[in-house]
């Protein structure tokens, strides 16, 4: 790694507060170009136009896709834009340069009903996880909350009393989410009859691990990757195979309040979405879902 490149990562890291993982999604799409640049004999500084378009050329001929291309280009507009206010170089050639067009994949959504079968169906477990697992789905449904999110959450952010939890999103940005009655008793049981006996299996945890609310079942601080593994196991427990995945109770919880009258903008904060833009794809799904019910339903949707 050079030092630009080190300068910007950390930049990205200190300054903007990004995540760990868009720090390192950066640092790879950066990489890449610049293992094409050594390749051809082209200094960071010679890049112009051409070169760009030579090895996004190279990139998509290869089988990467115009979705993953699209990604790595913003990378690099980020890089050589701050290459640029760094006056490290003279142009930014990136300037002139637009985004492939890519087809817009709308979020999948669960039905209501889909969502009351889980909740149900986790209630019923009998094993020593199933409170843990059921403060969870009632936390990622009743709140809308990104992965990362939830297992971000300390207990001293957690107002049960109010029913409010404060979360840091993108950027480490705070915001007050409320929940619902149902929530608020799935988390009661959790804290006073699972958490403590997860806390009390790690022999050594940090002060600040030990805040976490979630934990998993060797007493650790919650992770993404745990908590992906967490939603799998409940579907084989449950037997309610609807490939449970973080995003999906996100976007069901905002698809959801839209169709019951919810204010767009309301949603956008309920989201920590910080433009209007990315919570309005949610009217795409509910028009799709208008769509498919009349065809579904209406008598004559299908005679000619």
């Amino acid at each position: 790694m050079n030092k630009p490149e080190k300068e910007f990562l950390d930049y990205l890291k200190y300054v903007r507060n990004c995540s760990s993982l868009t720090v390192k999604s950066y640092q790879e799409d950066i990489d890449k170009f610049f293992a094409f640049l050594l390749k051809e004999g082209i200094n960071m500084d010679e890049v112009d136009p051409i070169v760009i378009r030579n090895f996004f050329t190279m990139e998509m001929t290869s089988g990467v896709s115009k979705r993953s291309c699209k990604r790595r280009l913003t990378a690099l507009k980020q890089f050589y834009k701050f290459l640029y206010k760094q006056k490290l170089i003279e142009e930014d050639p990136f300037l002139f340069i637009d985004s492939p067009k890519v087809e817009k994949k709308f979020p999948r959504v669960l039905y209501k009903e889909q969502i009351e079968e889980i909740l149900k169906e986790n209630h019923k477990r009998t094993d020593e996880l199933a409170i843990r697992d059921q403060a969870i789905l009632s936390l990622l449904y009743y709140c809308g909350l990104r992965a990362s999110e939830l297992c971000g959450i300390n207990v001293q952010d957690v107002y049960l009393k109010q029913r409010l939890v404060k979360v840091y999103g993108k950027g480490r940005k705070e915001r007050i989410v409320p929940f619902s009655e149902q929530c608020k008793s799935d988390l009661e049981n959790y804290l006073k009859l699972c958490r403590p006996k997860l806390l009390g299996r790690s022999p050594i945890v940090e002060l600040k691990d030990g805040q976490k609310l979630i934990f998993n079942n060797k007493g650790q601080p919650l992770t993404v990757r745990g908590l992906e593994y967490i939603l799998d196991s409940i579907e084989k427990k449950t037997e309610t195979f609807v490939n449970l995945h973080p995003h999906i109770l996100r976007h069901s919880f905002a698809t959801h309040l839209l169709e019951n009258g919810a204010d767009l903008r309301v949603i956008q904060e309920l989201l920590g979405h910080e433009s209007i833009n990315a919570t309005q794809i949610y009217t795409h799904v509910t028009e799709e879902a208008m769509q498919e019910a009349y065809s579904s339903y209406h008598p004559r949707a299908h005679k000619k």
